[in-house]
């Protein structure tokens, strides 16, 4: 057992150096990524528990003040910004273009389940990202009508409300059963048992990103001017929000969390709109989601000093 936790212990003082490495590994080995792509729900699942366990219910929850917050901020991330994107590029004359519909369904969609875990790599507190993703994810169903509403070609949204109801399904007995052994078998846990959750973090992040990289792969090789503008386009959609919020929360009384908002403003769950997509949108999209991976496990090095804990 000691062995063990001293394992976990060197995986998580190398996280970042893993999680490059499942990059790496997903491109460069397509049939490790195809057999990783069919337990993507069981990483994720775990991914969530790792989360919680290392959190702890007391801090999930916060104080009775973080719920405006979290509120506020959920509904200016999944409501207001794509809102306001959508009606931009309806006066541009764009909508219907993949570009624009890709950046609709990124800017509509909940926190990304390892929020909290890229969060923690960056040494900040994940309990606002966690809290973040289990709100938005919520309410979800209600913040995803007026998206669809306005964007017709996105499909209906009843296959989304499925989805979505499953995620935050997975999300209650995950977190139930990790903030149940944390309260009752770990309610003190000491530094090296921390460290050791951490690293079993770090490395559940690391295998999940093989199975998401299944489309880049190919692409890389078949089409690489196709890959290239894909990954620009994933690049300055996501970090370009994280560092638009983390300036904007600068100098706020968010101030001391804005790594864990920065970091769900720009990485959002995406995969829950691939079934309510018509046919003629989902390859396009599917290069874009996993070019999307890239920039989001590579947040913890690309951003390192602008979310450096001060």
């Amino acid at each position: 057992m000691t062995s063990l936790v001293s394992l976990l212990g060197y995986a998580a003082r190398h996280g970042r150096i893993l999680l490059i490495a499942g990059l790496v590994a997903g491109i460069a080995l397509p049939g490790a990524a195809v057999v990783m792509k069919a337990w993507l729900p069981e990483l994720v699942a775990l991914l969530l528990f790792v989360a919680a366990l290392r959190i702890g219910p007391r801090q999930a929850l916060g104080a009775v003040g973080d719920l405006s917050v979290t509120a506020g901020l959920t509904l200016l991330f999944q409501l207001a910004i794509p809102a306001a994107a959508i009606l931009v590029m309806m006066a541009g004359g764009w909508l219907d273009h993949p570009i624009a519909l890709s950046l609709v369904l990124m800017l509509s969609a909940s926190s990304i389940s390892g929020s909290p875990n890229l969060t923690l790599l960056t040494g900040n507190d994940p309990a606002p990202a966690l809290r973040l993703l289990i709100f938005g994810t919520a309410v979800l169903p209600a913040t995803v009508l007026i998206p669809f509403w306005l964007v017709p070609e996105l499909g209906t949204a009843g296959e989304v409300l499925l989805a979505a109801g499953r995620l935050l399904g997975v999300i209650a007995i995950a977190g139930g059963v990790a903030f149940l052994i944390r309260g009752f078998l770990l309610p003190l846990p000491a530094p090296e048992t921390l460290r050791a959750i951490d690293g079993l973090s770090a490395i559940a992040m690391a295998v999940l990103v093989v199975g998401l990289m299944s489309a880049v792969g190919p692409a890389m090789v078949e089409t690489p001017a196709t890959f290239l503008f894909w990954l620009a386009i994933a690049c300055a959609a996501n970090l370009g929000l994280q560092v638009a919020v983390a300036f904007a929360l600068r100098n706020s009384r968010l101030k001391d969390s804005r790594a864990a908002y920065s970091i769900v403003a720009g990485n959002r769950n995406m995969a829950l709109f691939l079934v309510a997509l018509p046919a003629s949108t989902t390859d396009p999209l599917l290069l874009f989601i996993g070019c999307y991976q890239i920039p989001m496990y590579l947040t913890p090095i690309l951003l390192r000093r602008l979310y450096r804990p001060t």
